[in-house]
């Protein structure tokens, strides 16, 4: 478990939050699923929804597209000491801007690029609002990971943007762990060759990962495949009803005897 307290440093993913078409429905799929209670921040956020758990901020949900509209996603945003300047290094290294930066009342300035392979990504310089306050426990945020048919192109492009270092992880899969200058692991890079759009995917942690998967069928989701068991733990894939995929993972230090 981890409370957050301040300002994460530089290139920490920080925050998510995705636009839905029926704010009801996601309050009451996340709130079922993950444990989430909601707080409107009013009309002068535009209706934009905090989710909590036990009260602190975890993430964030508003009204967004229209019913059926394709690729609607979590979008995960990473901590930054200079909205504008990882920006401009985000387009020095191959990547594009779709929201220019912007301050958000108070809170904090941030802007939303895309990578070198085409995966969008929020920014956030945080004021008052400094992100997640909870993350690593049970219904909260605990890893992030690009998933791209290039990830040599990713590696780069992230090396520049966060000046990260990279470490693949021995083993059949491309994988590479994504560390901070002060060597703290952040996300990892998932390298699928078949993969056609590059995407951020998030993985939530849960007390009972197959208990979980049965509450997202119940509760107007559905599940990909069947969950396994790997060495970080026990985890499956799931999307929600609008289609946002995600990956709910109980921890091995956390896993019973019997699974």
């Amino acid at each position: 478990m981890s409370h957050v307290t301040t300002t994460q440093p530089e290139g920490t993913p920080t925050w998510l939050d995705m636009g839905v078409p029926d704010l009801e429905a996601a309050r009451r799929f996340y709130g079922d699923v993950l444990e989430w209670e909601f707080r409107d921040q009013g009309p002068e956020a535009g209706g934009y929804h905090l989710c909590l758990l036990r009260g602190e901020p975890v993430a964030g949900v508003m009204r967004g597209p229209d019913e059926g509209a394709a690729g609607i996603r979590w979008t995960v945003y990473f901590a930054t000491d200079d909205c504008d300047g990882a920006v401009k290094r985000a387009a020095d290294a191959g990547g594009g801007v779709v929201h220019q930066p912007m301050d958000v009342m108070e809170l904090g300035r941030m802007a939303i690029v895309t990578d070198a392979v085409g995966a969008p990504l929020g920014l956030w310089q945080g004021r008052t609002h400094i992100g997640a306050r909870l993350v690593n426990e049970p219904g909260a945020l605990v890893w992030n990971e690009l998933v791209t048919g290039d990830a040599d192109e990713a590696r780069e492009f992230y090396r520049n943007l966060f000046r990260y270092t990279t470490e693949p992880i021995a083993g059949e899969l491309d994988y590479t762990l994504l560390r901070r200058p002060d060597g703290h692991e952040v996300g990892g890079i998932h390298g699928k060759p078949d993969t056609v759009f590059s995407y951020w995917l998030s993985y939530f942690e849960v007390d009972d990962v197959d208990s979980t998967v049965r509450t997202v069928q119940t509760s107007g989701g559905s599940l990909e495949g069947d969950p396994w068991n790997s060495p970080y733990g026990r985890m499956a894939h799931v999307r929600d009803p609008f289609g946002a995929e995600f990956r709910l993972v109980r921890p091995p230090d956390r896993m019973p005897d019997s699974v």
